[in-house]
This record gives structure tokens, sequence and C-alpha cells, in this order.
């Protein structure tokens, strides 16, 4: 069984790669270079891939930062830091980039289709507190509606599948879930802020820190 994976080198999509192999999928790993603030991930993606060992890692390139609208694409847009969970739930972020999932899954449609996939892995979570609305359940399901029409294989035969195994799980259940898999959280990257090191203050590396220290663990990319 053959399966893409988005794979951003974050906690999530990592986490994701390895229960796609734990699932005996052979993988092909997705990433892309939008220009983001944060393209440190990158590395970590190459690093992750090389890990688990994909058929094909593939690192797409375009530039967002063409018409910006979230402080990942724009750097006149400061990002948002120290704030509690309580205030990240209160709105979509203004790291909310528009429409990135719908881009990211047609590419990861097309892939898909061409190395004749019968899944598509995705590592959203609609309970991170993050708020994006490309992160949630109903949005995941008009998505494999588009997979089902809009490919000559989900016309004539079986529609391939978006599987979006952290989307109602705590980031304390994911990093479970990562450790029981072998996931090196060493080698993956959250933050946001595009520096050699963690900020420790912005949304991904303030909910990454706290679901850490919330399961009595080190986060072995913090100091």
């Amino acid at each position: 069984m053959k399966a893409v994976i988005l794979l951003s080198g974050g906690l999530d999509s990592s986490t994701v790669l390895y229960q796609a192999k734990a699932d005996g999928c052979e993988c092909y790993a997705i990433s892309f270079d939008y220009q983001q603030r944060h393209r440190r991930e990158l590395d970590s993606a190459k690093k992750i891939a090389e890990s688990v060992g994909v058929v094909e890692h593939h690192v797409v390139s375009f530039d967002l930062r063409l018409w910006g609208g979230s402080a990942l694409t724009d750097n006149q847009i400061d990002l948002p830091s120290d704030r509690s969970v309580e205030e990240m739930s209160q709105n979509i972020p203004i790291t909310y980039v528009p429409a990135r999932n719908t881009i990211f899954l047609s590419f990861a449609l097309a892939y898909a289709e061409v190395v004749n996939a019968s899944r598509v892995y995705i590592g959203v979570n609609a309970l991170d507190y993050s708020g994006y609305p490309d992160c949630r359940p109903d949005y995941i399901q008009a998505m494999q509606e588009v997979f089902r029409l809009g490919t000559k294989q989900g016309r004539e035969g079986e529609a391939i599948a978006i599987v979006s195994p952290l989307i109602d799980m705590k980031k304390t259940e994911i990093i479970q879930l990562g450790n029981n898999l072998g996931v090196p959280w060493e080698k993956t990257w959250s933050c946001y802020a595009g520096e050699e090191k963690p900020c420790g203050i912005c949304d991904s590396c303030r909910l990454r820190l706290a679901a850490f220290q919330e399961l009595g663990l080190k986060d072995p990319l913090s100091d």
C-alpha cells in the first residue's frame, strides 16, 4: 500500500509519517518551501524522511510572499508571542496562511495519483487551540469529496483517502503516540521564528513546550 505524507518537519507531521510507516505503507513524502519565515523546518523534514526511509521525498517550491497575508509569509507582520492557550483559542491567528492546506493537499493529491497511492496522510489537529479553519473535520470531509470528484482515480475507481490520524488528539496524546512510534523529537522543528534555536514564545513553541511539560518530559529542543 502506497501513501503520500505531507511532511513539514514538525511534531505532528513527523508523528504522522511514523504512523504511516507503522501502518505498513510505502511512504512518499512531500514538503513545501513556500518562502515561509520558518524555512528551518525543511531541514527537519529531510532528517525525518531519512530516519524513516521513505521511497521518495520531494520539496515543492513556490513563493507565497507574493501576496503575504500571514505572519509566516510577511516579515512586516509580527508573530504573536507569550500568549496563553485561552488567548490562542479566541480567534483565527495571524499565523494562518490563507488556503495553505488546500494548496498542500492539491499537490499531494496529484503526486498520489501519479504514484498510484491509495492514501494521503496529513497531520492536521483540531484540538491544539490554533483555530485554523483548514485543520478541522468538516474541512477534511470536504477535501475528501474533492479527491473523489476531481481525479481520474476517484471517478473510475476508489478515491484516494485522506488519513488524518491526529485530528481529534490533544498535543499530549500526539507526543505519547510519537514516543510509542519512536519519533526522534530532537530532529523535529516547531518554532515559527526561523532562528537557529526555538524562540520559546511563539504559539507553536508554547503549545509544544506545554505538552511536554504536562507529560513530565523534557523537550529535547528546549534549553
